[in-house]
């Protein structure tokens, strides 16, 4: 099993920046790979961000150029860097991580963009 603890949500304007962290409660190097995912109200859970063992990085479109994803292996903790924030991106943002063929998800942290 795989604990995953979220923490760096807020509250921030427009054109912002926020830095959300995920603390994994394995070794990174045992997890295949490990994600950010986001959530609106009435909307269906999207990607937003992944990261594999390797260092391979994957971007949804909406967010390239704007977020980064990277790992500190030695804290085991993986971290999305979010700038130039827009109002429509506030949603409760999950990390996620697929350790041996299941996936695990934390409890979630909200980040709200005010206009």
């Amino acid at each position: 099993q795989v604990q995953l603890v979220e923490s760096g949500g807020g509250l921030v304007q427009a054109g912002g920046s926020l830095r959300l962290s995920c603390a994994a409660s394995r070794s990174l190097f045992e997890i295949n790979v490990m994600g950010w995912y986001r959530q609106a109200p009435g909307n269906e859970r999207e990607l937003v961000a992944t990261i594999t063992r390797a260092g391979t990085t994957n971007y949804a479109d909406s967010v390239k150029g704007r977020f980064t994803i990277s790992r500190d292996n030695a804290k085991n903790t993986v971290y999305l860097q979010m700038n130039s924030l827009k109002p429509e991106e506030t949603a409760v943002y999950y990390c996620n991580a697929n350790f041996v063929s299941h996936i695990y998800w934390g409890q979630g942290t909200q980040v709200t963009v005010s206009s």
